[in-house]
């Protein structure tokens, strides 16, 4: 009877307790908000690069004009209004959540009103054809959108600042790409240094209901559809440990490139374009990414969602070298300035890498080695294997190659580990040093212009 009468007590301050229940409600809703949002971002996305593919299909020439006049628009609008927008957005959210970070330097990294203009201009970079994804700027979308339920918690409320940029940021990735159980491993793996016992199993339900909206309005397919691999024997051990040695040793060298030239301390002629004259910088930028969309035969602009799409159904393969022009372009992307993601390009470089050593040993196959690519190049670029395997597993059907993505992404990961320093905790130290702006930097005046959204 004790132990009874111990449940009903407990169950009676539980229900009982207005100011949790609040803090419950608060979080459950900004959760569905932010996944809508990263819900009509990604449809302004895509509608924005079929803007973009229907001028290319009127005129093959158009992107040698058109992409380095948009690259360099949104690289101007960018460092005039929104200089907190420009790049990932995953080291933004990093660098929000930097406990030694003073409050009212938050909106320098995560607010709504970066959250609507890294919406708008994510979706320019794409309606230029540049090569980028929308899952990183979905992370800092997300985390702005949640973090503005600070302002209906209840006073006494235990949800943190840290577990409202957790779970927006870990929505933005579950919505991004349709799975909820690869929002909560990001947040594990990438965002939550610091977790919190008290309030993670609420954390956990916005990121599930964040992902969960994305389901419901794209239905539960995955991202780049499903991988059938067929049975899997000894003869994909030679091809898999290529796969991964090349993709490991690749996606390093692409996170090492990225976090040099993103330092923007090179001596060379393009770097010290970059410092004196940004957006000339980014008009040069879109013309090689032109340059490089035409050879590919348009191939090399976006987010490489058809060319992966085609090579994960086994519709079609692409042409050896489309790794090689898929990377550089999306460095340059990266590299000029705009908003860009690299999850997806990652993806779509992994892919190319598998189905490349797929022609190499004579289409042997050919499914499976497009999968290890693909955890393997984003497991190595990101260095973060358990979230790059549980994005590619989603699109595996069955669990026959379950321990094999795991084990390329590990081994991936520990190649590009020695290849290159881990590139979000890189690029979230950069973010770092615009907390105390120079005067007589460029971009000073619009960063100082963000400091009141973080009262917002």
């Amino acid at each position: 009877m004790k132990h009874g009468h111990d449940w009903r007590q407990r169950a009676r301050v539980e229900l009982s307790d207005r100011t949790l229940w609040m803090g419950r409600v608060v979080v459950v809703t900004l959760a569905l908000v932010a996944g809508l949002s990263v819900v009509g971002f990604t449809w302004l996305c895509e509608q924005a690069f079929a803007a973009f593919e229907h001028l290319y299909r009127l005129a093959w020439w158009s992107p040698l004009l058109w992409t380095p006049a948009c690259t360099a628009m949104v690289v101007w609008l960018t460092r005039r209004y929104a200089p907190g927008a420009a790049g990932s957005g995953i080291p933004q959210v990093m660098a929000a959540l930097e406990p030694a970070l003073p409050p009212e330097k938050r909106g320098l990294f995560v607010s709504l009103r970066l959250s609507v203009a890294k919406v708008l201009l994510t979706a320019g970079g794409l309606l230029g054809g540049l090569s980028l994804g929308r899952e990183g700027p979905s992370v800092q979308i997300a985390a702005g959108v949640m973090l503005q339920a600070r302002r209906l918690l209840p006073a006494r409320s235990h949800v943190t600042v840290h577990g409202l940029l957790v779970a927006g940021g870990a929505a933005g990735i579950a919505a991004a790409f349709n799975t909820p159980l690869a929002g909560v491993m990001f947040a594990i793996e990438e965002l939550a240094r610091a977790p919190e016992q008290r309030n993670s199993g609420l954390i956990i339900t916005a990121i599930v209901l964040g992902g969960l909206v994305a389901v419901s309005v794209h239905g539960n397919a995955t991202y780049f559809g499903v991988i059938h691999t067929g049975a899997i024997d000894l003869e994909l051990l030679l091809p898999g440990l290529v796969v991964a040695l090349c993709s490991g040793l690749a996606g390093g060298l692409f996170s090492r490139l990225l976090i040099v030239s993103l330092a923007g301390q090179g001596r060379d002629p393009l770097s010290r374009l970059r410092a004196s004259r940004p957006v000339l910088f980014g008009a040069v930028c879109g013309l090689a990414v032109a340059v490089i969309g035409i050879v590919t035969a348009g191939g090399a602009f976006g987010s490489g969602y058809g060319p992966t799409r085609a090579m994960v159904d086994g519709v079609a393969t692409m042409p050896m070298l489309y790794a090689l022009f898929k990377f550089v372009a999306t460095w340059l992307s990266a590299w000029s300035g705009v908003p860009a993601g690299i999850f997806a390009p990652s993806l779509a470089i992994g892919a190319a890498l598998g189905n490349d050593v797929a022609l190499l040993f004579y289409q042997t196959q050919a499914p499976a080695l497009i999968a290890l690519g693909m955890v393997g190049f984003l497991a190595a670029a990101t260095q973060a294997p358990l979230t790059a395997f549980i994005i590619v597993m989603e699109m595996v059907g069955g669990h026959s190659m379950v321990l094999s993505l795991m084990a390329c992404a590990l081994v991936a990961s520990m190649l590009s580990r020695i290849v290159s320093p881990p590139l979000y905790p890189a690029l979230a130290r950069m973010q770092l040093a615009r907390a105390q702006p120079a005067p007589d930097r460029p971009g000073a005046a619009a960063e100082a212009a963000d400091k009141p959204a973080a009262e917002r």
